[in-house]
């Protein structure tokens, strides 16, 4: 919504179906006072401090909030409760409730996040088991639960017992023959078709935000950015119960994305129970933030690592204050969730590791290798799976999404119920993988020859079984690699289905890593006199850990598609508690973030978010162009004239008119239409809100009447309806540049500051507006981007 009549019409064309304009006449307030009000209250009309007008200070839907106000009305906020607590016990009890609120507030978001991620981990692995078979002591009970308390199970087949019994155990009587594979065969599709369907119709019926990872929508609201509905209760309701059901469906996508989505749901809901935060759009977003780390620390069982998550990847604006808060909530959370104890192992996580073995400098070229690899799938996977988006939303393929989601999952478990490797889920994949074999491991990837009781945990030699595991790995790679970028893109061109993206990444590099730490292995074993082994690898010796391999595979191909580093090495050492294992992990992540930042700096989210077109400046995105801001701002020369407010003069009638001739969401205040000296700035909201209070609530108000913007109104007719005076919601202190203020600085100043718009001045005289979206279209520009893609889409 620019300030030309082109840009204007291109606009409503647009923004038709969100039914608003995005706001680019918007306050950048650093006013003294709450809400932006400055000075003294207009006449007769109350001021909105002392009782409140409804609606004034609020914003919209698909709007961005003014950091500045927000901030300024909470230190007003607690600037007056701190004056009252010195005048009464009552209002001392009141100041330290106020400042308990925020810690009981995490204490709450922390508790009702780990209980619901015990509940879907749960619920989630009991109905995948249930694609297999069913318990017969209780369905309700999941494979391994079932299988407990039993006597008759054997060392070669633990996980079989007469208890649980597969679909042809109870069809046909038999687990044996072809007609018994073919109707767990038949049955593990259904299944699988049965919790998609369920799955997209939940969420196309009653919660359309529920779909897709909701990392790159957090990142945009955290940013400022309020979409209304998107951390609903709806929206927590079925997240919560279709992301069990497309986890159980065995397409390749995981829960641990969609998590951080759950979480910031449950802050979200909680915040409305305190006015503090229900009142206030930056406090909500400093615990939306701590929420983010919540989510994390229950997907992963790392509260520090989902601390450094928050920080390094979502969040836009993340005070001290709120690092402690998010410290405390991820560790509630992560206490709530060890209580539940979903796994059945006394662990956070599912895929637990302890390797014995120390891993030798020389290994450090495999672990690079690994970041390499990990930094071409992660841009290879970004490339493919933004080109299949586009695809989907160009053509008639993302119209029928009920459709293709039951096509992609009838494919995904057509081809992946023959393979072992992928026909168990994403978590349990990877905690095969990371499996470090011991002598009494009966799993198909420990199928090593015993050359002799006395090497124990020694590298062996390859069996037929390894040799099986292998090929059955390196088809899942190549499957996996391909699934993903399907899956991954379902959620864009329409609102359909739930799905994260940090497991299928993991399993893609934790294969690889497999594979790599077996061949190194082997060679080690059969080659201990090279130069590489010799002198550390000696015949006997347990030298290499294909464990390990994995794990290291695992953090480079999750890197390389979202460029985490710091967090994720702190996610993948928590699977292991020995810290000689960072050393490895760091450098396999920084590897993978350097090869895949020179195909292109942008991770999987913030492609997505440039997809979509939300209006979101990157924090990490360097500006490098010499512009000046009058270069960017609005109008150019050949636009028609900035739309303004006069300070006096004006009629009620003719700002109506104004206001609803244009969509702008803010209207600069000048002296005059000659001079043009910046007088403040006022929003279209609070001016239509004030507007309206005052026709009620004042009398002799009409069409007539002048609205005033100055201290004193002016002297007027006896016979002259009296003036509006609306000095109380204008914004005294917009911030403003000059015309030759470098755009470097000014996109500096709109990130740190959280602006939606700057002034353009020249010696206090008015030239123009530089919107947050004005700058986004200015980058776009410079990278050869459509500009106009810069909407809410």
């Amino acid at each position: 919504t620019e300030n030309t009549s082109k840009l204007r019409s291109s606009t409503a064309n647009n923004l038709e179906g969100v039914g608003r304009a995005y706001d680019e006449y918007s306050s950048c307030s650093g006013s003294s006072r709450a809400a932006g009000m400055n000075g003294n209250g207009p006449g007769n009309l109350v001021d909105p401090l002392e009782d409140p007008v409804p609606g004034l200070g609020t914003y919209e839907d698909f709007n961005t909030i003014d950091w500045v106000r927000e901030k300024s009305k909470d230190r007003d906020r607690h600037r007056e409760i701190t004056n009252k607590s010195r005048q009464s016990t009552v209002a001392l009890l009141h100041s330290v409730s106020d400042a308990f609120s925020g810690w009981l507030l995490m204490l709450l978001v922390g508790l009702m996040s780990g209980a619901l991620a015990g509940g879907i981990d749960i619920a989630a692995h009991w109905l995948t088991d249930m694609k297999d078979g069913v318990c017969l002591i209780g369905f309700w009970f999941n494979h391994e639960h079932c299988c407990w308390t039993s006597n008759e199970t054997t060392f070669q087949e633990r996980d079989r017992c007469p208890q649980w019994q597969s679909w042809a155990e109870l069809i046909t009587g038999t687990s044996e023959g072809a007609f018994a594979y073919i109707v767990n065969y038949v049955m593990y599709i259904f299944w699988a078709l049965l919790f998609s369907f369920l799955a997209v119709i939940l969420v196309r019926a009653f919660a359309p935000y529920a779909c897709g990872s909701g990392i790159p929508e957090i990142k945009t609201i955290l940013s400022g950015f309020i979409i209304r509905g998107y951390l609903g209760k709806w929206t927590l309701i079925i997240k919560t119960i279709t992301l069990v059901l497309a986890v159980s469906s065995g397409l390749s996508l995981g829960k641990e994305g969609p998590l951080v989505h759950v979480a910031c749901c449950c802050a979200n809901i909680l915040c409305h129970l305190f006015t503090k935060y229900r009142k206030n759009e930056a406090k909500r977003r400093e615990v939306l933030s701590a929420a983010a780390a919540v989510g994390v620390s229950v997907a992963f069982g790392a509260p520090i690592g989902g601390v450094l998550f928050s920080l390094e990847e979502v969040s836009y604006y993340f005070p001290l204050k709120t690092l402690w808060r998010s410290f405390f909530a991820a560790l509630v959370a992560a206490f709530t969730l060890r209580s539940i104890n979903p796994f059945g192992n006394s662990r956070l996580v599912l895929f637990y590791v302890e390797f014995h073995a120390p891993w030798h400098l020389v290994e450090l070229g495999p672990f690079i290798l690994l970041g390499i690899f990990g930094g071409l799938w992660g841009a290879l996977f970004i490339r493919a799976n933004i080109a299949w988006c586009r695809r989907r939303k160009s053509t008639r393929l993302g119209h029928y999404p009920v459709i293709e989601v039951l096509v992609v999952a009838a494919l995904t478990a057509v081809i992946a119920y023959p393979n072992s490797y992928t026909r168990m889920s994403g978590a349990e994949l990877i905690s095969e993988l990371f499996n470090d074999c011991s002598l009494l491991d009966s799993s198909q990837l420990c199928g090593y020859k015993q050359v002799s009781c006395a090497e124990d945990l020694a590298d062996r030699p390859a069996g037929p079984g390894l040799y099986t595991a292998l090929w059955q790995l390196a088809l899942a790679l190549i499957f996996k690699m391909m699934i993903t970028v399907i899956t991954f893109g379902m959620k864009v061109g329409a609102d359909e289905f739930p799905s994260g993206l940090f497991i299928p990444s993991m399993a893609v590099g934790a294969i690889a890593g497999r594979l790599l730490g077996v061949g190194m292995e082997q060679l080690a074993y059969y080659n201990h006199d090279w130069f590489i082994f010799k002198g550390w690898c000696s015949p006997g010796a347990d030298c290499i850990t294909p464990g390990l391999y994995a794990m290291v595979g695992a953090a480079a191909c999750l890197g390389g598609v979202t460029r985490m580093t710091v967090s994720l090495v702190v996610h993948h050492v928590r699977a292991d508690w020995r810290l000689e294992y960072i050393v490895p992990l760091m450098a396999a992540t920084m590897t993978s973030k350097w090869v895949a930042d020179a195909f292109g700096r942008e991770g999987i989210y913030e492609a997505h978010i440039r997809l979509n077109g939300y209006p979101f400046l990157e924090p990490k995105e360097e500006f490098e162009h010499s512009s000046l801001a009058v270069d960017v701002m609005r109008p150019r020369r050949s636009d028609p004239a900035l739309a303004v407010l006069t300070q006096e003069g004006m009629t009620v009638g003719e700002v109506e008119a104004l206001v609803e001739s244009t969509h702008y969401s803010g209207f600069p205040v000048v002296v005059s239409q000659e001079s043009q000296r910046l007088v403040g700035f006022v929003l279209r909201r609070d001016l239509l809100i004030s507007i309206d209070n005052a026709r009620k609530r004042q009398e002799g108000v009409v069409s007539a009447s002048q609205v005033v913007f100055t201290e004193h109104a002016p002297a007027q007719a006896a016979e002259a309806p009296p003036p509006l005076r609306l000095r109380g919601i204008m914004d005294l202190s917009p911030f403003t540049v000059t015309d030759h203020t470098p755009m470097d600085i000014t996109v500096d100043i709109f990130r740190k500051l959280g602006l939606r718009q700057c002034l353009v001045t020249h010696n206090g005289r008015l030239l123009g507006i530089i919107t947050k979206k004005d700058i986004l279209k200015h980058m776009a520009q410079i990278a050869n981007r459509d500009p106009d893609s810069i909407l809410f889409n």
